[in-house]
């Protein structure tokens, strides 16, 4: 998840996208704090303006949460595209793609749990935030398992389930890993690789065009 959530008080000079900005690094440092129970009164006051000038710029608490959800699930889709881009060997690439989802959230966890789970009185279901940023991720899943995998006459059908059977299971077991810390962000990775490993493992590759860089060989599992 992105943003550094820095920035000079918001009455400083600027333009109204510089004063909005202003404003989500100022959300952003006391849902830091406070996480989902962060309030608009306590945003307000770090932004050091008054509630009504905050509802001004974002309507109210559901705009406030869709700019955050903006703001930070671009970083996040940038990451995985790029992971999903990499040269490596499948299994390796799946590593890749699963550590960037959970090192992202487990750098911010309370921005995190503010969009996946925001109180009840905000009136938004578990995760709708984020809702649209896990289509996006789920779409290029699908694209990339077409595009990695021959799964025959049912590719269609299956890179578009698995895709979004991968980015809910995944964003499942990463908020449980995530509020129990149970084990290391590595090992929790080679736990889903090995969950997603099954039919994975035995569909054919489809060739694809040379990048410049080999993928990298595994060794035998014994």
């Amino acid at each position: 998840m992105a943003g550094d959530g820095t920035a000079a008080p918001a009455g400083a000079a600027g333009g109204p996208g510089q004063r909005r900005k202003e404003l989500l690094d100022a959300a952003d440092r006391v849902i830091r704090r406070d996480g989902p129970r962060a309030s608009m009164n306590a945003i307000a006051a770090e932004a050091g303006i008054s509630k009504p000038i905050l509802y001004r710029h974002f309507t109210d608490r559901q705009g406030l949460f869709a700019a955050l959800a903006e703001r930070h699930t671009a970083g996040l889709l940038s990451a995985m595209r790029s992971a999903l881009a990499l040269p490596l060997e499948r299994r390796d690439l799946v590593e890749a793609v699963l550590d960037t989802y959970l090192a992202a959230i487990e750098a911010r966890p309370q921005v995190y749990r503010f969009l996946t789970h925001p109180e009840a009185a905000d009136g938004l279901g578990p995760g709708r935030p984020l809702a649209p940023a896990l289509q996006k991720i789920a779409d290029e899943i699908a694209a990339s398992v077409r595009r990695h995998v021959d799964l025959g006459a049912q590719a269609d059908l299956l890179s578009e389930t698995w895709g979004r059977g991968i980015t809910g299971m995944v964003l499942a077991a990463g908020d449980w890993w995530l509020a129990e810390r149970p084990c290391p962000r590595e090992e929790m990775v080679r736990a889903l690789a090995d969950l997603l490993w099954g039919r994975l493992a035995a569909a054919g590759q489809r060739p694809v065009a040379a990048t410049g860089a080999a993928p990298r060989e595994r060794e035998p599992e014994e």
